[in-house]
């Protein structure tokens, strides 16, 4: 079952980082009281925009056979029916896809049947979604953020577990201090670590867990990261429209999204939750590679040949 742990708790035990369940995206604090609310449903948004969205295909499928139905008849009696077959077997690969989507968003697990959902999501239904949704008055970052929700739970529910450097933390370059004259876009390691940023603490996770950490300043050079790093999984930081767009531009490369805090506005001075970022490590990272599996593994036993010749000496 996914679970989320509050930023500014400071007294969790620290028990919760041997938990690997399934982390999923929570709202930050500096976002308003109706909106950590509206974060609740955000599953139920995304599963009212896949219906509506497949109903109108479906019934724009329809009316292609309705149609013209008079007119076929007329090049050959059988014409109708072929087309309505095509027309039909549309129309189940759409609503099967529907039903598909919704049965693994529910059940948080990847059917035998559906393991490519996440491209129909990601190829046809975002799209479509964010139409519908301005249709009905929904803003696109309401709708972004629904389907960056699902997407992780898509992505955590295939359960593959990863070594370290198959993975990529990629941040945007917001998460700077604006005024910080050091640039990080061609090699992070330049901080300084001052700690007025949240640049110390990524340094420290990366280092920690021995995964790769980039910041890109845009979806060409974060395109081009991926492309050097060759990662075969993303944690990526960003907001709505710059996570959603690299999730569709990365894919069949998985990318779990993790929505930054902007205290100050967009693309200002923006922060993120690192705990959340870490509870994410760890799940994706396979046990064997934990710093604490490896600090165990590296404690070297002594053999009695060598502990006597240490006492003699």
């Amino acid at each position: 079952m996914p679970f989320a742990r509050d930023p500014l708790d400071r007294h969790t035990n620290d028990n919760h980082l041997k938990d690997r369940r399934k982390p999923i995206l929570i709202q930050e604090p500096f976002i308003a009281p109706e909106e950590i609310e509206y974060g609740k449903t955000k599953k139920r948004l995304f599963i009212g925009l896949v219906m509506g969205t497949s109903t109108l295909v479906c019934l724009f499928l329809v009316s292609l056979w309705v149609i013209p139905y008079i007119g076929l008849t007329n090049i050959h009696p059988a014409a109708p029916w072929l087309f309505g077959g095509f027309i039909f077997t549309a129309l189940f690969l759409v609503a099967w896809a529907s039903f598909g989507l919704v049965l693994n968003i529910v059940s948080g697990k990847t059917l035998p049947f559906f393991k490519r959902m996440r491209g129909v999501t990601v190829k046809l239904f975002l799209p479509l979604m964010t139409l519908l949704g301005r249709t009905i008055g929904l803003s696109k970052d309401k709708v972004r953020s629904s389907f960056i929700k699902v997407n992780n739970e898509l992505v955590a529910s295939g359960s593959k577990q990863y070594i370290p450097k198959e993975i990529l933390l990629l941040m945007p370059h917001c998460l700077q201090r604006s005024d910080c004259s050091v640039r990080l876009t061609y090699d992070v390691h330049n901080c300084k670590r001052c700690g007025k940023c949240p640049m110390t603490g990524l340094l420290e996770l990366s280092q920690s867990y021995g995964v790769h950490l980039a910041v890109a300043t845009g979806g060409t050079i974060a395109r081009r990261i991926v492309v050097q790093k060759r990662p075969k999984i993303i944690l990526a930081v960003a907001c709505e429209r710059d996570l959603s767009s690299g999730i569709q531009d990365t894919y069949p490369l998985p990318v779990y999204g993790i929505l930054n805090n902007r205290p100050f506005g967009p693309c200002l001075n923006t922060q993120v939750a690192l705990n959340q970022l870490e509870d994410a490590l760890r799940f994706f990272i396979a046990p064997e590679h934990l710093p604490e599996r490896i600090s165990e593994d590296s404690v070297v036993v002594e053999s009695p040949h060598t502990l006597n010749k240490s006492i003699s000496n």
